[in-house]
């Protein structure tokens, strides 16, 4: 096996890690890189972190780093080791007691490198790296199924996935991002556990359903895995929805509204995707379902109509994105851009005002390339996008939607009261500022709408 190389944006994260290794085994006690790091070195692929797997207790770790080590985990045998203020887990070897909340061992006890690989969930995850030696150590078979393309568990599947349940996600992102096969017992116990997902905090759901559709080559792999798994069933019904809502097929050729999100999904950029966009591309199309309509045309041809699911779905986006307890701030954002993807018809015969209004939304960007897939996934017309983008480039030497050139403090100067009338009246002025009247001209319009000074009495 020659010598792994550990690609990262950090230069030195493999040196460093290899200080720590270096330290440890001057002091007699065995030490490896463990984990995701080594699977990914030997994919080629680039590694984010480098974690330690070693015999040294957490004391001894401490003893051996006083000035850099943290305690962080240290109930479950884990440190953490600073190294030129870069942070590096190093964890005890060790063996898990049972579990009883789905997530963490009730008990854990140190144990050799051996049995430690065999606490793991995956085998292409219990790799061992001696960077040393140059030498990879392997007690379960993880290179085998690593070389074959094979996802499997460490021992018994239902054992694995019962101890932590988020494994049950991480099986088909795995299988999505790496382009693996999950292996058939580990796949039989995956969907016999899928009803039990909903015991994982929706934080961690959410944190592996991204991370599989932003980073996977082609996104609708891991959807339909989801699909076919009884998974999506457990935690996103809403999209499970999606599957046999017909579509018209003079718009949409590519099939149902499911066909659709996911090619739309496997013509994003490539990863890392953008999660606003993965949410809006998943959520565009949300109220189909409810709105769906079917006639026959007088020949017997079927006719399937949506009218107004852009609404309908930008009502249901907030309590799904809630109950993944998303950002205030991102929930705001894909609910724009659900709402408005239809607006893009419109742009033809809008106002100058409006369009400045739509063009200047601070969405926008999110909104076109929301567009723009949403086009191409179906009848593959981009007049309305490429519209949109010349409009854009009209404004670059000024703002979209410049300060406004009459304030409320003007109108309440002129004599206007406050209240609602004074703020649609703001309105239409601006309105009138967006199709070029200029300051003074807006102030004689107002001028003229002034209330009547009342007679003495």
């Amino acid at each position: 096996m020659p010598t792994l190389t550990f690609q990262s944006t950090d230069g030195a994260l493999a040196e460093r890690a290899c200080a720590i290794v270096r330290r440890l085994r001057d002091h007699g006690f065995t030490a490896y890189f463990a984990g995701g790091c080594v699977r990914d070195a030997l994919r080629g692929a680039p590694v984010k972190d480098i974690d330690v797997a070693t015999s040294a207790t957490p004391d001894q770790i401490a003893a051996l780093f006083p000035a850099q080590s943290v305690g962080v985990g240290k109930s479950f045998g884990v440190m953490l080791v600073l190294q030129d203020g870069v942070p590096y887990d190093v964890a005890t070897f060790r063996t898990d007691g049972g579990y009883q909340d789905g997530r963490h061992p009730e008990s854990i006890v140190y144990d050799t490198a051996e049995h430690d690989a065999q606490r793991r969930d995956f085998t292409v995850n219990a790799l061992f790296y001696d960077p040393l030696e140059g030498r990879v150590i392997d007690y379960v078979g993880g290179l085998d199924d690593l070389r074959a393309g094979r996802l499997r568990t460490v021992g018994d599947p239902l054992r694995r996935f019962r101890e932590d349940r988020l494994r049950l996600l991480r099986a088909i992102r795995f299988a999505a991002v790496c382009g693996w096969e999950i292996e058939p017992a580990t796949w039989a116990a995956l969907c016999a556990e899928a009803p039990a997902l909903p015991c994982v905090s929706a934080e961690r759901i959410r944190a592996e359903f991204l991370r599989m559709l932003c980073e996977a080559p082609r996104p609708s792999r891991a959807l339909d895995l989801l699909s076919e798994s009884g998974l999506l069933a457990a935690f996103f019904p809403e999209l499970l929805a999606l599957r046999g809502c017909l579509q018209d097929p003079r718009w949409h050729p590519e099939g149902d509204v499911w066909m659709h999100t996911a090619k739309m999904l496997d013509l994003a950029p490539p990863p890392p995707r953008d999660p606003a966009l993965v949410w809006a591309i998943l959520l565009h199309d949300i109220g189909k379902p409810t709105t769906l309509q079917t006639s026959i045309d007088p020949d017997g041809t079927p006719r399937y109509r949506t009218p107004n699911h852009a609404a309908v779905g930008a009502e249901m986006v907030e309590p799904v994105l809630r109950r993944f307890k998303e950002s205030r701030a991102l929930i705001e954002t894909v609910v724009t851009a659900v709402r408005n993807h239809m607006q893009f018809v419109e742009l033809p015969k809008m106002r100058a005002s409006n369009v400045r209004k739509m063009l200047g939304r601070p969405t926008m960007p999110l909104e076109l390339e929301l567009h723009r897939l949403d086009c191409l996934s179906s009848h593959a017309k981009l007049d309305l996008y490429d519209l949109a983008k010349r409009r854009l480039a009209e404004f670059a030497a000024e703002p979209i939607l410049p300060p406004r050139a009459v304030t409320g403090r003007d109108l309440l100067t002129l004599g206007f009261t406050p209240g609602p009338a004074l703020g649609e009246l703001l309105d239409r002025l601006y309105a009138r500022q967006l199709e070029g009247a200029d300051r003074d001209t807006l102030l004689r319009e107002a001028a003229d709408l002034r209330p009547a000074t009342p007679p003495n009495t």
